[in-house]
């Protein structure tokens, strides 16, 4: 039997002797920077401390921050450790691109003209605050494109019947935060907007994964203000890549 759940919940079960912890022979912790950053180190280690201590642990985790590092130290014993090389982290088969945007405000002409340029199947569009989600889905919709939209403030059976609509391709354009980037699988997805730049690196590559999946071809769109420079420079030397200004001809993408 395989059991997946939150930390809470897991927590909870074990607590309450309906997940016995001597029947447990792995866990594993999927997303385990993610999961430390929102803050479930108390859940996690209350978690630890009731497993048996010869079980088998995994960590599976995109950056290795300090917290996850400690994790491995406390609650491991003589861990193999797996790590990618950062140049072999950029996908293969997604064309990225960047846009000059002088003015944070221009960035929704930028973005509608685009929709009414390129043909796309379906597409996500990354912004960087909850409330900046709303505000783009209303006006998109004021525009008469048809969007969803989904973030962590909604509850889990919205954010479900969100995500089974854009699936099922019922809704083509999806406007969401990094709270989500690592969780949306769909094949159609030909087209990455990055609407605002991540404000780390190690999100980026989240980010435009969410194209180009299943061995697909995708595209990446960033839009860049003057502000941004900086990251996208940190970006392209994260990842050892160049990432070239939109063409002009960007209807044959």
């Amino acid at each position: 039997h395989v059991v997946v759940g939150t930390p809470g919940r897991v927590f909870d079960m074990l607590r309450r002797q309906s997940l016995r912890p001597d029947n447990i022979k792995m866990f594993v912790l999927d997303e385990a920077d993610e999961m430390l950053s929102r803050g479930f180190k108390d859940q996690i280690y209350d978690i630890f401390q009731l497993l048996p201590p010869k079980i088998q642990v995994g960590i599976f985790s995109a950056t290795m921050p300090p917290e996850a590092l400690e994790i491995t130290r406390k609650f491991m014993n003589k861990p193999v450790r797996i790590l990618v090389k950062r140049d072999e982290l950029t996908l293969e088969g997604i064309k990225q691109f960047y846009v000059n945007v002088d003015k944070e405000e221009w960035k929704l002409e930028t973005l509608c003209d685009l929709y009414e340029t390129l043909a796309i199947t379906q597409s996500v569009i990354f912004v960087n605050t909850r409330r900046k989600v709303d505000w783009l889905t209303d006006k998109m919709r004021g525009r008469d494109h048809t969007v969803s939209a989904t973030h962590g403030d909604m509850d889990q059976n919205t954010r479900d019947i969100i995500m089974r609509e854009f699936r099922s391709g019922s809704s083509r354009v999806l406007i969401t935060t990094d709270l989500l980037a690592r969780g949306i699988d769909v094949q159609q997805v030909s087209l990455v907007i990055n609407y605002d730049l991540p404000t780390q690196p190690e999100n980026y590559l989240h980010r435009i994964g969410r194209s180009g999946r299943f061995g697909r071809k995708g595209v990446s769109i960033n839009f860049v203000t003057k502000d941004d420079e900086r990251m996208l420079f940190d970006i392209q030397k994260f990842y050892n890549v160049v990432i070239e200004e939109l063409p002009a001809n960007v209807a044959d993408l």
